[in-house]
């Protein structure tokens, strides 16, 4: 049986209760809801990378990153991607950052779903990611 393991990049502070930032089991890598929050700084609360939703975007993209390298995945590696927006005029700006974010991927993009959620204030969006290395 293939163990279960939990990813935790050096740039992330342990969650908040009782989850992973991101958890591979054999060939399967799921990472976490990320947020834009900045790398942790040891002892200070998380702060979000700033009020915008590029700012936020672009940190959100990058924790993504930070658990799928720490779990020996790559974009290339990612087959669905979840992105929760908390405001429905943010989906035409969401959608030429990650464009942009994706736009030398050399692997067919991955499946994605938007949905609208609430999340902490101050937060405009949060995504997760499915990854199969090999």
């Amino acid at each position: 049986m293939t163990e279960k393991t939990a990813i935790t990049p050096p740039t992330h502070t342990a969650p908040p209760a009782a989850f992973s930032h991101g958890v591979r089991k054999g060939n399967i890598l799921q990472v976490a809801g990320q947020v834009g929050f900045l790398p942790a700084v040891e002892g200070e609360p998380p702060a979000v990378a700033g009020p915008t939703l590029r700012e936020q975007t672009l940190q959100t993209l990058a924790n993504v990153e930070a658990v799928l390298t720490e779990g020996g995945a790559t974009w290339e590696d990612v087959v669905m991607i979840r992105v929760y927006l908390t405001d429905t005029d943010h989906f035409a700006e969401m959608n030429e950052i990650y464009n942009a974010y994706f736009k030398d991927l050399k692997a067919p993009p991955a499946a994605r779903t938007t949905v609208y959620v609430g999340l902490p204030a101050g937060l405009l969006i949060e995504i997760d990611a499915l990854a199969v290395p090999g």
